[in-house]
Formats: C-alpha cells, structure tokens, sequence
C-alpha cells in the first residue's frame, strides 16, 4: 500500500474568466450542482486505490471559494469517511480577493479548511484591471488580514512579466506580498497560452506580456528578495516560510498518487507496481452523466510507460529543492542518467550531485525546461 494519498477537487465555475487563463473553467451556473457527483465519484476512487491515509485536500478552480461551506464540509466530510486523514492533512482552498466574507470563511475554517490560497496576482491596480481581475489593492490586502486571522496557513500568488511592468514595479509587488506577513508565496511568469483572451489579443498584435530576457532578469529579483526576507525558496516557483511548504503540491512534484475529482481533473495513482494517469471529463454536464451511467467521472485511465513514468520522475522532481533519486529514476526508466550530459551540466553550475541526490542549482532553475530536455533526449 502506497504511504499516502492526496486529492484533488476541481471546481470549475467562475464568476469572470481570466484572460490568462488556460483551465478548464466556466462561467458560474447556480442550476449546476456538483456535488452529488462529486461525492459519488470520491466512493468510486476510494474502491479503486483501497485503504490509504490522506495527507492533503487541494479544493481548486475555477473559483471555488464560490463554493458554500456546507459543500465543503459534505466534500471533507466524505473523504473522512472513506479514508483515513493524517492529523497533519493539508487542505486549502483557493480563493479570490473579491470574494471576502468574515462569516464564510470561518465556516469554512470550521468545515476543516486549514489553509488558504488567494490568488492576488499583484498590488497595482492597473496590472490588476489589465489582467482581468475584479478586486483591487486594498480589497487584496483586507482579504489576506482576514485569512491570517482565519486560516493557520495563508498563502499568496502573484503574476510577474505583465506588459508595462519594470523593475520598480515588480519591487513593489515583491515587497507589499513580504509586507503582508503571509507564510507562502507562490510567483508565475504570465504566459500567453494559445485560446485565451491574452492569445487572441496577440494575434492581432496587442502584446500582454515582456520579453523572455526580462522575465528572467524579474525572476531573478524574486528570488533574491524573498530568500533575503528569509523565504525558502523549495520549488522553481514557491518560496515559503519554515513548515509551510505546500503539502499538495509537493505531492505532484515528488511523484507521490494523488487522485482527482470534478470536471476535468488529472489523478495519477500507483498500484502494483504500474502507474496511471487519469483525467475526467472535461465538461460539467458530461462529468455527471458519466458518473449517473458509469459511477465514475472518467474520461481516460492510461497505463504509463516507464519511460513516461520515468520523465515525469524527472521533470516534476527537478523542480523542487532535493530533486531525485538517481536510483530511483534508472530503476523506473530501466536505463542509467546520460552521465556526460549531466557532469556538463554540474561542470558549468547547473546541477548539483550529492550521493545519490540530482538537484537543481539557482542557476540551473532558470533555464530548468533546457535542463530536462537535453537530459531526456
């Protein structure tokens, strides 16, 4: 039996769509309730993994501070009675500024929500409107003092790389977000995905965001500042406070099962000896008739190969602070590390190898996307 299990819930309504965004999301639709299928799709995964202790619940979106607190508790509530939950079990919500509410929130706190995840994105109103959000600074700032005296554990998300943004003005997101004394701050370089509104936009040759070179130069005085303001920085684009790592996400990128429910939601589960990758169906009504006539809201189940489960190993674990195993990996893989290329790399400050241990250095994360390339060609 696998030592742990962490899970997934994908809430796919919003009351706005980001113009960054690329999820699988929707306008909100009060007709729609999920939760029904939510709940049956849980019982069907707890029959397929078998007995496992939990250690995270990651509630996602979307929006799903949307949710209401009787949701969530009914959602905590039946992961409790299907499997086991560590004392120390993680579970966050994301949520939006613009959705503060005092009463809420404690009901929340009260259903078993031990950390929240705001997603701020930045303190200058401008880059706010222009990325498409709905709160403000000040709303952003009153939420994050409600979640501190909320929620044992507040956590942060900023964007960098935003067209018109300069040094100064990422100093001043930087040092607001340090301000605030949350516990995690996780920073994301916009990226302009294909079919979404910043993509279209660029098409017709309205630029949303700066060029590579700067985003590197900004992403370098993140660090900097965050780890002088005595953050680790554990993961490429995580940095937290001492015991406030994100459980759930460490999950995905040391290669731990995780199981995903809700419309469009990715799982990946081992069991003997072989790995899955799961995904839902995509579309909130498609996931609930699947799971009417089916009893699960399954759109694939994929056995990995071992080479894909080996370089998903590799990628995931490169971006975190201990890295992997190289034991592990050639016994996943079934194949030895290309030595040359990975000694080039340590050679030139890019790697790091202690005893059995592959990380990656400062330096290294910057370019860590060429890193993993050339070691899996």
């Amino acid at each position: 039996m696998s030592e742990g299990l962490a899970i997934y819930v994908h809430w796919p309504f919003c009351s706005r769509i980001c113009p960054y965004c690329d999820f699988n999301v929707y306008k909100q639709k009060d007709e729609i309730n999920l939760i029904p299928a939510i709940l049956t799709d849980l019982s069907f995964w707890r029959e397929w993994t078998g007995p496992r202790s939990v250690t995270s619940i990651h509630f996602g979106g979307g929006t799903p501070s949307l949710m209401s607190s009787e949701d969530i508790y009914s959602v905590i509530s039946r992961i409790k009675s299907l499997w086991n939950l560590k004392l120390s079990c993680e579970i966050t919500l994301e949520a939006n500024p613009i959705d503060i509410n005092k009463e809420r929130w404690e009901a929340y706190a009260k259903s078993g929500v031990n950390r929240l995840s705001l997603g701020v994105q930045s303190f200058y109103d401008v880059a706010l409107k222009n990325l498409g959000r709905d709160h403000n600074s000040v709303q952003a700032k009153r939420s994050i003092e409600l979640a501190k005296n909320t929620f044992p554990s507040v956590s942060i998300d900023l964007i960098f790389g935003w067209k018109g943004q300069d040094e100064l003005l990422l100093h001043n997101d930087i040092t607001e977000a340090i301000k605030t004394g949350v516990d995690h701050i996780s920073t994301y370089q916009l990226t302009i995905e294909e079919g979404t509104a910043f993509h279209k936009s660029e098409i017709r040759g309205n630029k949303k965001s700066v060029t590579a070179d700067q985003s590197a130069d900004f992403y370098d005085t993140i660090v900097e500042k965050l780890i002088s303001a005595g953050f680790e920085h554990y993961e490429v684009s995580n940095f937290a406070k001492l015991s406030h790592q994100s459980q759930h996400n460490l999950t995905y990128w040391k290669g731990l099962d995780y199981v995903g429910v809700g419309p469009g939601a990715h799982g990946r589960v081992t069991l003997h000896n072989s790995r899955y990758s799961t995904i839902s169906k995509m579309r909130p009504q498609d996931y609930m008739q699947n799971i009417e006539l089916m009893g699960h809201g399954l759109e694939t189940r994929e056995k990995l190969s071992p080479q894909e489960w080996s370089s998903e190993y590799i990628i995931m674990g490169l971006r975190v602070d201990n890295g992997i195993s190289i034991q592990k990996y050639e016994a996943l893989s079934g194949q030895s590390l290309p030595k040359q290329k990975i000694n080039n790399f340590v050679d030139n400050g890019f790697l790091l190898i202690e005893g059995d241990k592959l990380s990656t250095s400062r330096k290294g994360r910057n370019v860590l996307d060429h890193i993993t390339r050339e070691i899996l060609i």
